[in-house]
Parts: C-alpha cells; structure tokens; sequence
C-alpha cells in the first residue's frame, strides 16, 4: 500500500492519502458507506430520493445522497449512466464514488453526473470504511481520511 504524508514526525492517520487514479474531476467530501458486492444503479437506487431499493443487496435501506460511495465495480444496464445523473440532478447523488475497477456505466453516469470519482487505489476497499470520513480528490486522485 502507498500512502502520500507530509513527512512529520506527529502526523496523524488524517494527514495520509491513498493513491489512486482519477476518473473523473472534481472534490467530494463524506461519510464512507461501503458495498461489497457490484452495484447496478438501474433497478437498484431510487433515483428521486438516493434511497437504495434492490432487494436482498448489502446496501438495502441505506442512503447514498452525500456518501462516498465505495464498491468493487458496477453491473448491468447502461441506465445506470442516467440513474447516476438524475441522482445528481436531484441532489441525491453520492459526494463521491471509489471503485477497485470504474467500468463504462459508472464512469459516464460520474462524468455526466459530475461525480468525483477514482478507481484503482494503492490500498484495499476495506480500509475504507462505514462511517469513516473521507475526501476524494479525484484532481490530484487522492483518497484522504478527514
């Protein structure tokens, strides 16, 4: 695992970073919520409220309005590129979005949805998690603990 640190001796976990490679531009700040498992946004987040509606997924119930979304990859339908953007265009979208691989769907819905998005960190998912506070900075694709 790389981590970028300023070189200060009383440097504390917030002032590390997680390398990782920009998808798309832009700064997003939040809550870390977590999924294991691929996400299809089609079918499976309700695009007017951000609530997370697939039956039986780890993330049923959750919000993901304002979160740093974090997912292996996505799946399925390319409606999920416009689920993404509608998220967006009604304030619900995720502040964020980490992913081991961006595949197509999710990289256009973040480009199009004006998502911070990075994929390919130098440390695992799971280091990231629910409830920890991050910022994305997809400019300089950085993941930093705040």
């Amino acid at each position: 695992m790389t981590r970028k640190t300023g070189g200060n001796a009383n440097e504390t976990a917030a002032d590390e970073a997680i390398d990782a490679e920009a998808i798309t531009e832009g700064t997003g700040r939040g809550e870390v919520l977590r999924s294991p498992v691929p996400i299809s946004f089609y079918g499976a987040v309700e695009p007017d409220t951000g609530e997370f509606i697939e039956d039986g997924h780890p993330l049923e119930g959750e919000n993901i309005a304002g979160k740093v979304l974090v997912f292996p990859r996505g799946k399925g339908s390319t409606v999920g590129s416009y689920v993404l953007y509608g998220l967006a265009n009604n304030g619900c979208a995720p502040a964020a979005i980490v992913n081991e691989e961006t595949e197509t769907i999710v990289a256009t819905g973040a480009i199009l949805g004006e998502i911070p998005c990075v994929d390919s960190p130098d440390a695992p998912l799971s280091t990231l998690e629910d409830g920890d506070t991050v910022e994305v900075d997809a400019d300089a694709g950085v993941i930093r603990q705040v």
